[in-house]
């Protein structure tokens, strides 16, 4: 019998909101809510659960396709809410009147919920105190990181170890160039405290498959400066040059805008 310590699916990814699912034996956690209460539930009725099911909400940042829901299913569900100091600097006029038993400001000290631990980690993004987290129940580790310009060794010591891994690979670099965009927001984009290329992300792929992370899961596309494919093409030929065997060594999914992901079991 497999004993499943983690399971994950990403609801949405992307510009126009993120949220994803982690449960454990005992507990259920979104991280980021940024859609509306009701399509959060409705996404979460697509793996067979509810928003009155869940524990805890978890935000990266205040950035509002990361907070949208936060407040009203707060309210709604009696969830308590975990952030940064800076987020909730940021975010708490945006998420209206929030009980103060459910206002958890975090630091990157690690803390609890139920049978998880909470790891949270400093990223590079242009928000007032972004975090990525990761997440350990039993022997299993799952790790988020997007929302990021580029990877710090802090990023990397903190996912190094996951047994899967949602990664941003936002932009292809050309396609920025060329797009739509304001010279300005391509800047942005490209900064340090920006968003991570195809490129970036593969970097990062080979590095996590040659310390035996086995899931990827890609996340953040663009819908302007990317397409899944061909965010997995410049990802495959960069392990293949590195001698990795995708599939074999390590799985790429997907987590995308419109889609609910499969519920990958982890451990």
């Amino acid at each position: 019998m497999i004993l499943i310590s983690l399971e994950v699916c990403t609801l949405a990814s992307g510009s126009s909101g993120n949220a994803i699912y982690i449960g454990s034996k005992n507990n259920k956690i979104l991280v980021d809510a940024g859609l509306s209460g009701k399509r959060i539930n409705n996404k979460l009725k697509e793996i067979n659960l509810n928003v009155n099911e869940l524990d805890a909400i978890l935000i990266t940042h205040e950035h509002n396709d990361h907070i949208q829901g936060a407040g009203v299913l707060s309210r709604r569900c009696d969830l308590p809410i975990y952030a940064s100091k800076g987020t909730w600097e940021e975010a708490e006029s945006k998420l209206g009147n929030i009980a103060d038993k459910n206002k958890f400001i975090i630091d990157t000290n690690g803390f609890d919920i139920g049978d998880c631990y909470i790891n949270p980690f400093n990223i590079s993004h242009d928000a007032k105190e972004p975090v990525g987290y990761a997440i350990t129940s039993e022997k299993a580790k799952v790790a988020i990181a997007t929302d990021m310009g580029e990877i710090t060794q802090e990023v990397k010591s903190q996912i190094i170890d996951s047994d899967l891994v949602v990664l941003e690979s936002n932009h292809d670099l050309e396609m920025l160039k060329i797009g739509p965009y304001p010279w300005s927001l391509k800047k942005r984009v490209m900064g340090v405290k920006g968003h991570l290329s195809n490129d970036d992300a593969g970097a990062a792929v080979v590095e996590l498959a040659q310390n035996a992370v086995s899931r990827i899961l890609l996340a953040h596309l663009s819908k302007d400066n990317n397409v899944p494919e061909l965010a997995y093409l410049t990802i495959k030929n960069m392990l293949i040059d590195a001698g990795i065997k995708l599939d074999k060594d390590i799985k790429l999914g997907f987590a995308l805008q419109d889609k609910v992901s499969p519920l990958y079991q982890v451990g």
